[in-house]
């Protein structure tokens, strides 16, 4: 289980995130929601090591990862695919998962399940990372993630410019990891309609707090709509 606890994160004089609770537990999807600069991607980069708390702490299966690196906790069973997806455009697309193999146990390989989740990528195995399109980017963003079997998986926005077929497949693969592999998922998310069909709880953040979270069912979407509007 994921416990982000009372979090504070600052860059220099600027305050981003005050007080900040989120939970995530095996086999459920979190939706981090809000406007844009509310400190969505500064959580998910606290929550991965990019950024270092100066407040609370990060739990992960009882374990208190605070102060771990990056790498580390990759190494611990969290995989995060960032916001605009970061592939390296001149290696192929076996390269680019192979290159998430270094936070893998030695002698690991890329799963052929990867490609049983995105059929897309094996047919373009020799093809580089930047002549693939926005949706098949993200795809191999996602698969690279789960190169090395996390239980916990976090995604910045991963349906953002993406066409709508893919977001079809998008969601499948995520509720399918959480349902069937019984991940962790924490996801941010600009879409209420996506969210509440994917997502089991729902966190809005404004300006840098979590002002409503709680079940889908159990939140007042007049409420969550307002918040969202810009």
């Amino acid at each position: 289980m994921l416990s982000v606890e009372r979090i504070d994160l600052s860059y220099g004089a600027s305050r981003c995130l005050r007080g900040v609770d989120l939970a995530a537990t095996p086999g459920n999807i979190t939706c981090v929601m809000g406007r844009n600069g509310v400190g969505k991607s500064s959580l998910m980069r606290a929550i991965i090591g990019l950024e270092r708390i100066q407040g609370g702490r990060i739990m992960w299966e009882g374990r208190d990862i605070s102060g771990l690196s990056p790498a580390d906790r990759a190494r611990a069973g969290i995989g995060y695919v960032p916001q605009g997806r970061e592939i390296f455009p001149f290696l192929t697309v076996r390269e680019n998962l192979e290159t998430a193999l270094a936070a893998a146990p030695r002698g690991s390989k890329v799963s052929d399940e990867m490609f049983e989740l995105f059929p897309i990528l094996k047919q373009f195995l020799r093809r580089r990372g930047g002549d693939l399109s926005g949706g098949q980017q993200q795809q191999l963003a996602i698969a690279r993630a789960l190169t090395t079997r996390p239980r916990l998986l976090i995604l910045d926005e991963p349906t953002e410019g993406i066409q709508p077929n893919v977001i079809k497949d998008i969601a499948r693969v995520i509720s399918f990891l959480a349902k069937t592999r019984n991940m962790a998922v924490v996801l941010v998310e600009q879409y209420y309609e996506f969210a509440r069909d994917l997502a089991d709880t729902i966190a809005v953040m404004v300006r840098g707090e979590v002002e409503l979270a709680g079940p889908v069912g159990e939140l007042d979407e007049t409420a969550v709509r307002r918040l969202l509007t810009v």
